[in-house]
């Protein structure tokens, strides 16, 4: 069952990211009141953080103290630590620009900390937030809110990724061109691909944690993906990222089916750690591409329209689709679908050659 939070709403979405705060928490005493000999980890707390690390959790700090305590906690609790919100300012604000650094909704966020008032204080201004204590932590380790149904290698490497994208957000800021000159620069490939068996694991797993770019608003099976792979009416298709950065692996995929002259799209998925690289509109210019040399006159997408997928509903529109029909979600929350639509009678977009993918030389 379900396990509650201290303070606030029950919250049922998986969880990607824990942020921390720092004095009887992570540690076992206050970092500024222990002069020259600063606490030692909080018992047991290394344990937890090693085993959501494990489960693919990432982990981050927002606590009201210099950076020294934050260096101190990471060297104490054996952890890394992939953003740090050291400040003496408000904790939700510190949360929420640990969520915009690291591109995660408030949704799949948990915040630790033993001071009552500080969550208080997150729960009222980011209610998505499940909001904890460290007591709850060695509970809640069995929650299913931590409890990935599946963890694949790529899942087991975030904690490596997101020290990549640091490096990359930081080169593109010092890069004087444009955006896709940099993408260039940097030696990105996109790889669009038929799916095989053995990527239904990681498939199933993209369908669960995606929420920003999830046409369906929903997951999917693994053993569904493994039935669509090898069925002859459906086509499955995997999206790899890679660059002089580091590899991703694979960040995206989408089921695709075709009749009487349309191309539909039943589900399209992308991590969000690729966004703002190329590869959603990459995605889009392949499907539609692929869609006109197979006689069809127009790409369809039917997509949940949820507050979570905003940020594909724009990449839809940006890329020449048009949405006809759905209403958003009602009082009792259940989701409508609208269809986006591309006409492909017109130009056909051209892919960067950077990306590659079947039917494309």
């Amino acid at each position: 069952m379900t396990g509650t939070a201290t303070t606030g709403a029950v919250k049922t979405g998986t969880v990607k990211c824990v942020i921390w705060d720092i004095d009887n928490t992570l540690l076992s005493g206050v970092y500024l009141e222990s002069g020259a000999q600063p606490p030692p980890a909080a018992p047991g707390m290394a344990a937890v953080l090693r085993e959501l690390a494990a489960r693919g959790i990432v982990h981050a700090i927002a606590s009201r103290n210099p950076p020294a305590a934050a260096e101190h906690a990471a060297r104490v609790t054996g952890c890394e630590f992939v953003a740090t919100e050291c400040g003496w300012g408000r904790k939700s604000d510190a949360v929420a620009r640990i969520a915009a650094e690291l591109n995660i909704a408030a949704g799949a966020l948990a915040f630790v900390d033993d001071d009552p008032y500080e969550r208080a204080e997150v729960t009222f201004a980011l209610p998505p937030v499940l909001v904890l204590s460290p007591e709850d932590m060695a509970d809640a380790v069995g929650w299913p809110e931590f409890s990935p149904s599946v963890v694949t290698p790529e899942a087991r490497r975030r904690g490596a990724m997101y020290a990549q994208r640091r490096r990359r957000l930081a080169a593109e800021r010092s890069f004087g061109g444009s955006r896709e000159e940099f993408l260039r620069s940097c030696g990105t490939v996109v790889t669009v691909a038929t799916a095989a068996a053995t990527d239904a694991p990681r498939l199933h797993e993209l369908s669960e944690r995606t929420s920003q770019f999830n046409s369906a608003g929903e997951g999917m099976t693994e053993e569904a993906f493994r039935s669509l792979i090898s069925s002859t009416g459906h086509g499955v298709l995997t999206v790899r990222l890679r660059d002089t950065f580091g590899d991703d692996g694979l960040v995206g995929g989408c089921v695709t089916g075709y009749g009487a002259g349309t191309w539909a799209v039943r589900l399209l998925m992308m991590s969000c750690r690729a966004m703002g690289r190329g590869v959603i509109e990459a995605l889009l210019a392949w499907l539609a591409r692929s869609a006109a040399r197979q006689g069809a006159h127009v790409l369809q997408i039917p997509c949940a329209l949820n507050d979570r997928n905003v940020p594909l509903r724009l990449a839809l529109a940006a890329a020449g689709f048009r949405a006809t029909g759905g209403q958003p979600p009602g009082p009792a929350g259940i989701a409508e679908k609208a269809v986006f639509s591309l006409d492909l009678g017109g130009p056909l977009p051209v892919l960067p050659g950077w990306v590659s993918g079947p039917g494309e030389p």
